[in-house]
């Protein structure tokens, strides 16, 4: 979902596009708003109406061609700059910036995006009052108001029928397993398919505290056994987890030391719900529901910036920039490809990358072809040279690179169609390398954390001298470096080094 602070943005640009049309308009609503009221009556009579009709048109183009006499656009500003903080705080107060605005009703969507204009219009007049003055012109002030209050309304329901159309698939639905006792366990599931939309919310399945304890009686509910709590570090990579709720007993709660931690370190938001007040009624204390779809009284653990404003701002900057250079570059994909298949006919212009991505999902990027095409069955041959200690396998001088491939990897070319998997959101511009599933099954449990946030195509490592480390743990580390400092200004400094990486060719 977009965060509340883009909707003040995005207002604020309606705004100010209405006010430029209302501007650029101005001119052909004078005309004819100056058709006098013996032109209006010539309607009722029909044999003249078509007479009227081609004079109030010359009329209209006449004035659209007039110099008409108006004031300079700056001296106008001063309207719009009343007007939208004006209008942002009405919709706020009416709170039409609330955290479920989209799942709004379209009407109200509709009437807070018409009406609030009326109430920046009310600080104008407030304004023009107090000034004393009133050279200014009634037609603009009132057309920039009508456009802004069907502008506003216009774009919200574009939204609200968009992001509902995806909701209705499942697209934000968040997994959730749950933790606890069988009884509890039971109540959950129960609770989760007969009070919760499985379109926000979908139980994934349970983990049991204990191998020895019987399973939950779920009549009529299907979830899945996910094994032994203490299996829950090595579950939060490999299956697509997005919450974990614990429901905690009154006592006997050992284990829920290593599942804080399991989520702490791989930035798993936690809800931890007492299990007392689920089974007992409370009459006199008030519990505060932290998320309103939800309503269970719960310690809610997030991990730093989760559906924060920054990761918002990272993924439209990854699909502005990954759009714009998919295009400009389209001209060298085309030499790339020509340049593969006149050198080596044999092999296919990309070459289809499998790894795995953020909380162990899998997905195929590619790359352009670089190697022969054996590649694959060579590389057990030559794994006593690997260079890399770890999981990882590399070598300076690869035999099985070709020579163009040499030259694309040197200036990191056959990196590029790895923009399409940004554009998709499998991947990011900037983020930990993604692993192949061969190499995953080789990680030790701290490598695994590399998984928790989106991959990326450039990371620390690519611009600390990718070819100077040869040790993964050091890698790894890197990776965990960035997780824990990330922000978009260390994006912003990884992707400079990064321009200037490719240009001195420093890949291979």
């Amino acid at each position: 979902m977009i965060p509340r602070r883009f909707f003040w943005l995005f207002d604020i640009l309606v705004l100010c596009v209405a006010f430029f049309t209302a501007y650029a308009l101005w001119p052909f609503l004078y005309g004819l708003l100056s058709l006098t009221l013996s032109d209006v009556r010539a309607l009722i009579q029909f044999p003249q109406f078509l007479a009227w009709l081609d004079e109030a048109m010359s009329f209209v183009t006449q004035s659209l061609s007039k110099q008409w006499v108006m004031p300079q656009m700056r001296d106008l500003l001063w309207i719009l700059f009343s007007m939208a903080p004006a209008t942002v705080l009405f919709v706020e107060i009416l709170e039409g910036y609330s955290t479920r605005l989209l799942l709004q009703s379209r009407t109200r969507l509709a009437l807070t995006g018409l009406f609030t204009p009326f109430a920046g219009l009310g600080m104008v007049l407030l304004l023009l009052f107090a000034l004393k003055s009133l050279d200014i012109s009634r037609v603009f002030v009132f057309s920039f108001t009508i456009l802004s209050g069907m502008s506003l309304a216009a774009y919200r329901l574009i939204l609200h029928s968009y992001f509902n159309r995806r909701l209705a698939a499942g697209y934000y639905a968040r997994n959730v397993a749950l933790i606890g006792s069988p009884a509890s366990i039971e109540w959950m599931a129960h609770y989760f398919f007969d009070s919760i939309p499985q379109t926000e919310y979908r139980p994934l399945g349970y983990l049991s505290l204990d191998s020895d304890q019987p399973g939950p009686r779920l009549d009529g509910v299907t979830l899945e056994h996910l094994g032994n709590v203490q299996e829950l570090g090595n579950l939060l990579i490999s299956r697509p987890i997005n919450e974990v709720i614990v429901i905690q007993p009154a006592s006997g709660a050992d284990w829920l030391k290593k599942v804080i931690e399991d989520c702490d370190y791989f930035r798993m938001a936690l809800r931890i719900v007492p299990e007392a007040l689920l089974f007992n009624t409370v009459h006199d204390l008030k519990v505060f529901y932290r998320n309103e779809l939800l309503r269970l009284p719960a310690v809610v653990l997030t991990p730093p910036h989760l559906d924060s404003d920054a990761l918002f701002v990272k993924r439209l900057f990854d699909i502005a920039v990954s759009a714009v250079l998919l295009i400009l570059l389209a001209p060298l994909f085309l030499l790339v490809a020509l340049a593969i298949k006149i050198t080596t006919p044999e092999l296919s212009v990309f070459y289809p990358w499998h790894v795995v991505g953020q909380q162990g999902k899998h997905f195929t990027g590619y790359k352009f072809s670089t190697m022969v095409a054996d590649a694959d069955v060579r590389k057990a041959e030559l794994m006593a040279q690997n260079e890399m200690t770890g999981p990882v396998f590399k070598i300076e001088k690869d035999p099985r690179v070709t020579p163009l491939g040499r030259f694309l990897r040197k200036f990191s070319i056959n990196e590029l169609p790895q923009l399409w998997s940004v554009l998709k959101g499998d991947m990011s511009l900037v983020g930990p390398r993604p692993a192949g599933p061969h190499e995953l099954v080789r990680y030790e449990f701290w490598h695994k954390r590399k998984l928790s946030i989106r991959p990326g195509i450039t990371c620390l490592w690519q611009v600390r001298g990718r070819n100077k480390i040869s040790n993964f743990d050091d890698w790894v580390k890197m990776d965990l470096e960035y997780i824990d400092n990330w922000s978009l200004w260390l994006d912003f400094r990884i992707l400079m080094r990064t321009v200037w990486v490719v240009i001195a060719g420093t890949g291979s």
